[in-house]
């Protein structure tokens, strides 16, 4: 693989040093890495008090979220061996699951199953359109960073200067979610099939699925008031 390919990133990638896998091998190694981050997660908010995370500073609580998972990012998407970039893939997943274990407390186990069928349907929808129509979502992914950026300022306005949380930014995120499903999994299989690259993928669309994840279990708990 070359240096510029490494340099970019994983879906830039256009040729490697590494093996080539099957098309089947290569999607059930993105799912059993997926399917490992979820466990964890699951693990996580079964056996860890979410008093326990509370009651950290969130001054000390953020700084460790944020190097984690830029930490796990870096790694995953530098490296070409599949261990190193799953280590890094679980840099992420932990930080991400404190979080989710926080947001979980605050509503009943039959609206987190629903939010989570709703998310698997959702999920399972953008793959087959970032299948179908890779170079829509290729087009569209330049607006999805933009909007994302967006949302993020009016959020930090929102909670720090206007104390008000709208139920609209929800909905927004959810839709700019959908497009990043839909745009990773159209370029994970536009890029050579390695075992790595399987990894790296998962690890991208994980972030994806979870943002997802916890912005349609935010909507179903408004209507549920």
């Amino acid at each position: 693989m070359s240096e510029d390919n490494i340099a970019n990133g994983v879906f830039s990638r256009t040729s490697t040093d590494g093996e080539l896998i099957s098309d089947g091998s290569y999607n059930l190694a993105m799912g059993l890495v997926l399917g490992w981050g979820f466990l964890v997660n699951w693990w996580m908010v079964k056996n860890i008090p979410a008093s326990v995370i509370t009651g950290v500073d969130i001054r000390l609580f953020l700084l460790a979220y944020f190097a984690s998972c830029f930490f796990g990012v870096y790694l995953f998407n530098k490296s070409v061996n599949p261990l190193v970039s799953f280590i890094g893939y679980n840099f992420v997943v932990v930080p991400f699951g404190f979080v989710i274990n926080v947001v979980v407390a605050r509503y009943s186990p039959a609206l987190v199953l629903e939010a989570m069928r709703i998310t698997g349907m959702v999920v399972a929808g953008m793959m087959v359109l970032g299948t179908l129509f890779p170079a829509f979502f290729k087009r569209i992914y330049g607006a999805l960073g933009m909007a994302l950026l967006l949302v993020i300022v009016v959020q930090l306005v929102d909670i720090f200067i206007l104390h008000k949380d709208r139920a609209i930014i929800d909905w927004v995120v959810v839709l700019i979610f959908c497009g990043y499903v839909g745009y990773d999994w159209g370029r994970a299989n536009n890029i050579p099939k390695t075992l790595d690259n399987a990894v790296d993928s998962a690890a991208a669309l994980y972030m994806d699925i979870i943002n997802l994840f916890l912005r349609i279990l935010k909507i179903l708990g408004r209507r549920k008031r």
